[in-house]
């Protein structure tokens, strides 16, 4: 059935790859639960008050979903990867938003504790996350899109791969390796703090 679901949801894409604005009508039911899931499971790493409801992410990623006009989509695991992708930006221009009304208050906190726990704490600012990502992508692109896709997008090592264009290995050999440079500099950065 998840195979049906995911040839029916690949064949969406490609109409709507196309031009076909009905699949787009058709491919948004069957993957909003989906985008749901990993809106919640974003937030819930969020710190408790955050103002920021999931099906508002997941309506403001749907908003620019729809905007992307020029993506040749290929198939559901990098349709998620580019959800995911877009999620982590309106979660970090939130922050920002968030951090410069408080000019230096409180910042937003993400847990970590999920996914490996990069830092030495179980939750570490989405900011500090965002800055060190954008160092890891500076000097490895292709780690920072593995942790982009299985940190924010959710995606299993195996749809990781798929997304890439990679083989299994790879995948998981360079998420070890990006996992221990981002624990180190986040390490760091909560010591400057």
């Amino acid at each position: 059935m998840a195979t049906r679901s995911s040839q029916g949801i690949t064949q969406l894409l490609e109409r709507w790859s196309q031009g076909d604005d009905q699949a787009l009508d058709q491919l948004m039911p069957l993957v909003y639960d989906e985008l749901h899931r990993l809106a919640g499971a974003y937030l819930r790493r969020e710190r408790r008050e955050h103002t920021l409801q999931p099906t508002a992410l997941v309506n403001e990623a749907y908003l620019k979903l729809v905007r992307q006009r020029n993506t040749q989509w290929q198939n559901r695991a990098q349709f998620f990867g580019v959800a995911a992708q877009l999620m982590r930006r309106i979660l970090v221009d939130h922050a920002r938003a968030n951090y410069a009304d408080k000019r230096g208050g409180d910042r937003v906190n993400v847990s970590l504790k999920n996914i490996g726990a990069f830092g030495t704490q179980p939750t570490t600012d989405v900011l500090a996350l965002h800055d060190v990502l954008n160092r890891l992508a500076e000097i490895d692109p292709d780690q920072s899109r593995i942790v982009e896709l299985r940190f924010f997008g959710g995606l299993t090592i195996e749809e990781a791969a798929e997304v890439m264009r990679v083989s299994h290995s790879t995948v998981e050999r360079e998420w070890k390796i990006a996992k221990a440079w981002l624990k180190r500099e986040l390490t760091k950065s909560e010591k400057n703090s």
